[in-house]
């Protein structure tokens, strides 16, 4: 193992949002939370109390800050943070080590999130409270933590629809586009790290993959263009 290559993958990422940006996110962050801590205050109680979830924060940072992951796009924050729920109530009844539990609630909505495509960080989180605050939650019964839980993912929905789109530049959801492009096998153009970097710069916002990523990505998607009517899959 080289320790120098080792030491140098610990150095931060290239910034390419603008500070201007960077202050956006902050704010438009803090209008979400409050926005959900309003409205769950006046919210009416029915036969439920209602409370705001920790891993709202967390899912803050990629409403407002990574707007642009397809991880803090609708039906992840909302699938997410339910199956998650789900999970990590189920495994709390069923296993009496809280270290246990933790672990393995985790685990599972992970997969769960997974499996039917609304992987969002912060549900592990919503798993892991499930788990560490079930003796208080217990005396509500699962119908309060779906209930709480739904509701807390709608409303912060909602904050992120209101205040992602009151912001200029700014779109929210993603627009999801279905675009073909034709590569010419002799003029497939040659995209190096600095028009990547470029481009990054152009968006001004926090993508969710490496400059490295883009570039094999590209790579490998223009070889299966040039190679596509030969039908050669042994490309890489």
């Amino acid at each position: 193992m080289n320790i120098k290559e080792l030491l140098n993958d610990f150095k931060p990422d290239s910034d390419f949002v603008t500070l201007g940006e960077k202050v956006k996110s902050g704010l438009a962050a803090a209008a979400g939370i409050f926005l959900l801590g309003m409205a769950l205050k006046f919210f009416p109680q029915l036969h439920y109390p209602t409370v705001m979830l920790a891993s709202m924060a967390a899912s803050a940072v990629l409403l407002y800050a990574a707007q642009h992951s397809p991880m803090a796009q609708p039906w992840p924050l909302i699938g997410g943070h339910f199956v998650s729920a789900i999970c990590g109530w189920l495994v709390a009844q069923l296993l009496a080590d809280q270290v246990v539990a933790a672990s393995v609630s985790v685990g599972l909505a992970i997969f769960t999130m997974s499996l039917f495509r609304c992987l969002h960080p912060p549900g592990a989180a919503t798993a892991l409270i499930m788990v560490l605050n079930y003796g208080g939650f217990r005396e509500f019964g699962g119908q309060w933590v779906g209930y709480v839980v739904l509701l807390n993912a709608l409303i912060s929905l909602l904050a992120a629809l209101t205040v992602n789109n009151l912001v200029p530049g700014r779109r929210y959801p993603m627009k999801k586009t279905v675009m073909e492009v034709s590569v010419a096998p002799l003029a497939t153009p040659q995209i190096s790290r600095a028009d990547i970097e470029r481009a990054l710069a152009k968006i001004d916002s926090i993508i969710d993959v490496s400059e490295d990523d883009l570039l094999t990505i590209y790579e490998i998607a223009s070889k299966y263009a040039c190679d596509g009517n030969r039908g050669d899959e042994r490309a890489f």
